[in-house]
């Protein structure tokens, strides 16, 4: 909960910043979007509201500590490096604003043109009020139901013209989700039922929609990505909800079209959410149609289909397989070297997880693997591939220490370097792995001021020798900078060197290398004078 003094400040933050981020600029669009994945994924941790700020942890690649001030957001701080506004303080911000208001309504207020809004929001709100039907005391009915969506939606997601601009499409859809709901039963064990159909229906219609219209890929993303998230959140609600309780025999019909209506999720569909419609396919089979009869039935009715090879499909059938613990015929399924495939297999990682059932994970673990690679070979975007890396080894992580396999952990991160790197190496030290923990620094071209000090004091008191390539590395790294501040730096680590090497009691290798710098950089007058007056040459 939020104390009763943050709300209103609050409230006004969150208009503040919705003014000063323009939501047709690239980069204010890319930091709400990072955001807001933050904290989707529940990264922000360690929530604390002190006197004036409020302060919180969120596990990004690294652990960073974030102060907001509600007051005047600019005073805000966060230990990463960027300035202003960060997508740390973004993730914090919209944690608060869910406990408070809805995260998806500042996004949409936030993006929609103000003045379209408005003039939307009027014709929608005159819309649906001329639908509005007596439909509370109507006696139940499946092939209705399914009739009043179609209709409701026609009417009012293309009210205003054929094909509404994207940003338009949230009020537009909330409009008619409003009027659905409207109509729901009165009777509560009812209600459930049909607020399932309704939003498993709703997808399938919205997908469409959005293909009728001509928006691609990134207007989803950008302007409703979050409608087809939702509609799937409220299908799992009302999944587990049903299963709660003894659902009525008059139930049987509905179950049975809607069962077989599922198929249509991953049939001949459109790619545009093709991930999403793979989601709600394989929730509504391991949560709600438990029964082993009706499930194969529809693997048998999956093989009938004519478009065997798509993503959707091969995952829909092994998915079957998975639920009649056929797990080897699921994996012989299964792309090995497929990018896109790669986010299918974690669902599956996590339910096995979640089951408990770890024997049963090997094999899908070595396919998301060498899937991985693939996956990281063809995305160009580097933080996508750090947060997918950070994916891969959260949902790994639960198999590993079960089953004390370390080995296939390390593997992982061996294989999904350089994403892997502040993992990897935290592991290696953890593990007093050291002198693969100096290779790896050496590998990737961290600096000796990047390491943390507390980890060097520590390698330098058990084993000063793995610190001799890195001080190397760094001294040559600086002489190559040719100016006179990065000289002087140069020395300083080269004395530093020299105390290592007397440590080891290997002074003439000292003396050797230092003769051959020298040798080496004779015609750099500057670099002479500052080993000169370092006093590592005497004059």
């Amino acid at each position: 909960m939020i104390p009763e003094r943050f709300l209103e400040p609050l409230e006004v933050a969150a208009k503040r910043i919705a003014e000063s981020l323009n939501p047709n600029q690239p980069e204010d669009q890319s930091l709400v979007q990072k955001g807001l994945i933050l904290y989707r994924q529940g990264l922000v941790k360690n929530v604390r509201f002190e006197q004036s700020t409020i302060k919180a942890v969120v596990l990004d690649v690294t652990r960073v500590n974030v102060e907001l001030n509600l007051d005047d957001f600019s005073f805000s701080t966060c230990s990463c490096p960027a300035e202003e506004y960060c997508r740390h303080q973004m993730a914090v911000f919209f944690h608060l604003l869910s406990k408070k208001n809805s995260v998806s309504t500042w996004l949409e207020g936030w993006r929609l043109p103000i003045k379209e809004k408005k003039t939307l929001a009027e014709l929608g709100l005159k819309r649906a009020k001329d639908l509005i039907k007596n439909e509370k005391d109507a006696e139940p009915d499946y092939d209705r139901w399914i009739q009043l969506f179609n209709e409701n939606f026609e009417n009012i997601m293309l009210q205003s013209s054929k094909y509404p601009k994207p940003y338009v499409v949230p009020d537009l859809f909330h409009i008619y989700l409003r009027r659905i709901n409207a109509s729901s039963p009165m009777k509560k064990e009812w209600k459930s039922l049909y607020q399932l159909i309704c939003s498993i229906h709703s997808f399938d219609l919205l997908d469409r929609f959005a293909a009728d219209c001509g928006h691609d890929t990134d207007d989803i993303n950008r302007y409703y990505l979050h409608l087809f998230q939702d509609l799937m959140e409220e299908a799992v609600v009302m999944m587990k909800r049903l299963s709660a309780v003894t659902v009525p025999f008059a139930f049987d019909s509905y179950i049975t079209k809607l069962k077989d209506h599922s198929a249509n999720l991953i049939h001949n569909t459109s790619t545009l959410v093709e991930y999403e419609r793979t989601q709600l396919y394989r929730r509504l089979w391991t949560n709600f149609f438990k029964n082993k009869d009706w499930r194969e039935a529809e693997l048998e009715k999956l093989n009938t289909f004519d478009d065997p090879s798509t993503l959707p499909m091969i995952v829909g059938k092994a998915h079957i397989h998975i639920l009649l613990h056929n797990d080897d015929a699921a994996l012989a399924m299964l792309p090995k070297e497929d990018g896109e495939f790669a986010p299918y297999l974690f669902y599956w990682i996590d339910y096995f997880n979640g089951q408990k059932e770890y024997t049963r994970l090997e094999g899908f673990i070595e396919k998301l693997l060498s899937n991985t690679r693939h996956y990281l070979e063809t995305e160009y975007y580097h933080h996508k591939c750090v947060e997918f890396v950070k994916i891969v080894l959260d949902v790994i992580t639960p198999y590993c220490s079960h089953m004390n396999r370390s080995d296939l952990y390390e593997k992982a991160l061996m294989e999904t370097l350089p994403y892997s790197f502040y993992y990897y190496e935290e592991f290696l030290f953890e593990q007093a792995q050291l002198e693969k923990w100096t290779d790896l620094q050496a590998l990737i071209g961290i600096g000796l001021t990047d390491i943390p000090e507390n980890r060097l004091k520590v390698i330098e008191k058990e084993y000063p020798q793995l610190l001799l390539p890195l001080y190397h590395q760094a001294i040559q790294k600086d002489i190559d900078m040719k100016n006179r501040d990065h000289y002087r730096h140069a020395v300083r680590k080269m004395k530093k060197l020299r105390t290592l090497y007397k440590k080891l009691k290997q002074s003439e290798q000292w003396e050797q290398f230092l003769e051959e710098l020298l040798e080496k950089t004779k015609r750099l007058r500057a670099f002479q004078e500052e080993c000169k007056r370092g006093k590592l040459i005497h004059a």
